[in-house]
């Protein structure tokens, strides 16, 4: 499929992005007294999807076919899958523009895995919103994707969902896939392995932060979506560890003369609804919710951020660790410009939630300018 106008002015505005953050990083450490703008998903052209596999995942993909032969009670499941060879992972992306390094990311996921229940009570609370959002839309989904599935904590809170027939889980850590039950493709999110017009809602619970190609990742959703079909996905936002990326740079500043990209950047709410439109969603809806959590030391956070698997992926990030007086000036100056009365710190998570349906003939749409037939002041009752 051809990507529209539109959609190569969304790639064009993303790509300035990319290139002014990269930039601000280049070299991996920043010599200035000013935090650079963090806040915004990078993106790239969208990719080819990879092989995918089913039962228990390996760190190789391997051809769709073979996990028909373990789920031959559902035929159809083959049919919703794109044929494509063997391959290891990823896009052919050229490196260099590359924000994330996905493979890191990945291999983060695979060594919480053992412990990643224990952790995710952001997911859990993402799972549970998104269960109350479905439960008001009074529709059957025949087939379902979670993209970026975890565990499957999304999963099992949409299997209450009276409408939901099939639910197909898709992740690119095998050993967090191997917890999720039921039907299993191992893909990554920039690389889906589903044919067009073949699902009926995708789901996403806060795994697209982490995206390359975020514009794309939404256009291949959109393609893979029957007509009406719904998307509705969940990311961390720009306001997310607001304290601690102000603490890591201020203490970087003071005693390394620079500050090197400690926490990634975020999507902002006002980007996410354009970038739905570009992608061709109709009705796109972004909202934003934020998430207070409080811990007794800044180093209770870090391990935390460690045990969810959501530490530094950024390609531009420093090879050697945090120098130790480093990490404790940091710890300082968070309790000092954030501590709270009862001792202990905040943690600010910022969760923007995307809305956006396949376009159809029986959605509402918007009259064309000028074609009202009663005036603003009549309708409300006032004299023109």
């Amino acid at each position: 499929m051809k990507a529209t106008s539109r959609q190569h002015a969304a790639h064009r505005a993303w790509w300035d992005t990319i290139r002014r953050w990269q930039a601000e990083h280049a070299g991996g450490m920043i010599r200035s007294a000013t935090a650079p703008d963090r806040r915004r998903t990078p993106a790239m052209k969208p990719a080819a999807p990879p092989a995918s596999s089913g039962g228990a995942p390996s760190p190789g993909a391997v051809r769709p076919r073979a996990l028909a032969k373990s789920t031959r009670s559902t035929n159809s499941f083959v049919n919703i899958l794109e044929e494509t060879s063997a391959s290891p992972m990823m896009s052919p992306i050229a490196d260099a523009h590359k924000i994330f390094d996905r493979r890191l990311a990945r291999e983060r996921r695979d060594r919480i895995a053992p412990g990643a229940k224990a952790a995710g009570f952001l997911l859990e609370r993402v799972a549970d919103d998104m269960a109350e959002r479905l439960a008001v839309t009074r529709r059957t989904f025949a087939t379902v994707a979670s993209i970026g599935a975890y565990h499957g904590a999304l999963g099992d809170r949409l299997r209450a969902h009276p409408g939901i027939v099939t639910l197909i889980q898709c992740e690119a850590s095998p050993a967090l896939l191997r917890q999720a039950p039921g039907l299993r493709v191992q893909a990554d999110e920039e690389a889906l392995p589903f044919r067009d017009a073949s699902l009926d809602l995708v789901v996403s619970g806060l795994s697209l932060q982490l995206a390359n190609d975020l514009p794309g990742v939404l256009l291949q959703i959109r393609r893979a979506l029957r007509p009406d079909g719904l998307f509705l996905g969940a990311l961390l936002g720009g306001e997310t560890l607001a304290e601690l990326r102000q603490s890591l740079l201020a203490a970087e500043e003071e005693l390394e003369g620079g500050a090197s990209p400690r926490v990634a950047p975020f999507a902002d709410v006002r980007d996410l609804g354009s970038l739905l439109q570009r992608a061709g969603f109709a009705l796109p809806v972004a909202d934003a919710e934020t998430v207070n959590v409080t811990y007794a030391h800044p180093l209770a956070l870090m391990r935390e951020l460690r045990a969810m698997g959501a530490t530094n992926a950024l390609r531009t990030r420093r090879r050697t660790p945090l120098r130790r007086q480093t990490l404790a000036r940091a710890c300082a100056i968070y309790e000092e410009r954030f501590g709270l009365p009862n001792g202990r710190v905040p943690a600010t998570f910022e969760i923007l939630t995307m809305t956006g349906w396949a376009p159809h003939e029986s959605q509402q749409k918007p009259l064309a300018p000028g074609s009202a037939r009663i005036s603003l002041a009549e309708a409300i009752g006032r004299k023109p």
